[in-house]
């Protein structure tokens, strides 16, 4: 099977882009399943029903998030009924919504897995003691790992940590695509960070001249996304779904 990973959207644009193009990267790619990082999808920082609708209308199969998950109040009724909108399994039980989904394929299933780092973020749970406690849950073979993190040396540490037990392990969070995919163990595709799907010419998505005068200032403003060029960045993931062996990751910037 042939994964489609989606880096973080940045904005109402960057989602208009995605719908348009995503159909054309599903053929080109042979694309059995969606998953897109949609944290940032709604204007004005975070994700909103709204702007997780638009995605899963789109093509998206299932939608990870991160450290803004819980930005918009309005997204606490939309996690207790969707199962495919998820926010990091770090959180505890208590907490709205679901850290993973199965998706049943028929013939195989797939696992999706959000999961947040610690280091300079505020996390509510360790994620290596975490992903221990989930994978005993799961009943697949196929699980794809969102790892929401700040530090590559931790994104470098959680690829290794799973090698083996894991199909991939997808860096999010940095908004930056990184030159180091590769296959961990000769079973788990990895790359520290997916990218950005957003206007390039941007501070992550961010129009430069706000996060420019913030720099120079130290003085605070709105963050407003930028508007022009898109990119849209992400991996392709080959998965052997009898064993959860990945037999290839590809990174995509288009």
């Amino acid at each position: 099977m042939n994964i489609l990973f989606i880096g973080d959207v940045v904005g109402s644009s960057a989602c208009e882009n995605l719908r348009k193009k995503l159909p054309e990267l599903k053929m080109a790619y042979s694309v059995d399943t969606v998953i897109v990082n949609g944290e940032n999808s709604a204007d004005g920082n975070g994700i909103t029903p709204y702007s997780a609708k638009y995605l899963l209308d789109s093509g998206a199969d299932v939608i990870t998030t991160g450290n803004h998950c819980f930005k918009r109040k309005e997204m606490d009724s939309y996690y207790e009924t969707s199962d495919i909108v998820l926010r990091p399994v770090n959180y505890s039980d208590d907490v709205v919504g679901r850290g993973f989904t199965v998706l049943d394929r028929g013939a195989y299933s797939l696992a999706v897995i959000n999961l947040m780092g610690s280091v300079f973020m505020n996390c509510p749970e360790n994620p290596f003691v975490c992903i221990d406690r989930v994978l005993e849950q799961i009943n697949t073979k196929n699980i794809i790992v969102d790892f929401h993190a700040e530090a590559t040396s931790e994104k470098m540490a959680m690829g290794h940590y799973l090698a083996g037990r894991v199909s991939a392990v997808i860096g999010t969070h940095t908004h930056v695509q990184t030159a180091d995919e590769e296959i961990l163990g000769g079973h788990t595709g990895y790359i520290s960070d997916a990218g950005m799907t957003g206007v390039t010419d941007s501070v992550l998505g961010i129009k430069k001249e706000i996060i420019i005068n913030n720099m120079l200032t130290g003085y605070p403003a709105r963050h407003e996304y930028a508007e022009g060029v898109q990119v849209i960045c992400g991996a392709v993931i080959s998965v052997d779904e009898k064993t959860g062996i990945c037999h290839s990751i590809q990174r995509i910037k288009c």
